[in-house]
């Protein structure tokens, strides 16, 4: 456990080290072909931030690379960087088109979704055929598996296009959906070397047990990854991540969950995932079923927050307690039940 510890840490460091120095560079690259954010007439309370550069996930998802790539880890591991890629340049696509036509969409909704499902059906498959992963889910704060069977595939499909598009929505604020993510995998990561540990315990094959750890620093990695890039997106910005970034991170989110398969655990830790994507979804239907009443103030939760006059440093703090505080206790119960 000392030694996986000490390789995970090497990997945030090395991680961390190359964002850190990448995203001053990225600032001056995106800076320089005015790859600047164009924000939307009806957030006005963001105006200010107008042309502030954006891609900055360009930055962690090459330090996340790299880190990898020292790290010397393979099987699903390499695959969740192939996937955080993927994401990455779907995203880096919407970007571009909003930046090249100096608007705030890019993509169309639909085209969007077919690139994430086309992602996530190739790795829905490849967990279906592999049976070291299997097609079964584990129940929280338990070893108990449940097994769906052919119905992993749709599963997963779900699972991806679910966290990647909630993690996308609780981008918003500065440092918001970066330090959410960081905490996020950083309890997820703890509580997989507990089950680690676990599996030790009860004699399960080596493969399935190096899958496991090389999840966990892979996760360490974006950590660092994100920690790097935080020294500039913390209020106030020096440089938003774009679609580029949150995709990117919407994807490796995605890949720790069905990888590890704690597809139920994730919306407990990421609760604040969830609610985002949560009000935009009640917000909608409301609005379309009521004929123009909202719920909230303004959607996702985070803009709701800032219209009842709460600073957005303020609400990004609140965002980290809760992921904090329900982190700690999913640790807590599993290592009681575990």
């Amino acid at each position: 456990m000392i030694k996986i510890l000490l390789q995970s840490l090497i990997t945030l460091i090395i991680a961390f080290l190359a964002s850190a120095l990448l995203t001053p560079l990225v600032i001056k690259v995106v800076s320089k072909y005015k790859a600047r954010q164009t924000i939307l007439h009806y957030v006005d309370n963001h105006l200010n931030k107008q042309g502030t550069p954006t891609m900055g996930g360009i930055a962690f998802i090459i330090a996340v690379i790299i880190a990898m790539l020292f790290s010397k880890s393979y099987g699903t591991a390499l695959l969740s960087v192939a996937v955080m890629v993927a994401y990455g340049i779907v995203g880096g696509l919407d970007d571009f088109i909003k930046i090249r036509f100096k608007r705030n969409l890019g993509l169309k909704a639909y085209q969007k979704i077919i690139a994430q499902t086309l992602i996530a059906l190739i790795i829905a498959v490849y967990i279906y055929r592999n049976h070291e992963i299997g097609s079964s889910i584990l129940i929280p704060f338990t070893s108990i598996e449940i097994n769906l069977g052919f119905f992993i595939i749709p599963f997963v499909i779900f699972i991806f296009l679910a966290v990647t598009n909630s993690v996308n929505l609780t981008d918003g604020l500065d440092g918001l959906a970066s330090s959410v993510t960081l905490l996020f995998m950083f309890f997820i990561c703890v509580i997989q070397l507990i089950y680690i540990n676990h599996l030790n315990n009860e004699g399960i094959s080596q493969q399935i047990i190096d899958e496991n750890i090389g999840q966990v620093i892979f996760g360490f990695a974006v950590m660092g990854g994100v920690l790097g890039y935080l020294i500039f997106n913390s209020y106030p910005a020096k440089i938003f991540m774009g679609d580029t970034g949150s995709l990117a991170l919407g994807g490796a989110v995605a890949c720790v969950t069905v990888f590890l398969r704690i597809e139920l655990l994730m919306p407990i830790i990421g609760i604040m995932f969830v609610l985002s994507s949560l009000s935009v979804i009640i917000q909608v239907a409301y609005f379309k079923i009521t004929g123009g009443k909202r719920v909230f103030l303004m959607a996702p939760l985070h803009h709701h927050f800032e219209r009842k006059g709460i600073h957005e440093s303020k609400i990004t703090v609140i965002y980290m307690i809760a992921t904090s505080v329900i982190g700690t206790l999913c640790t807590i119960l599993y290592l009681i039940f575990l």
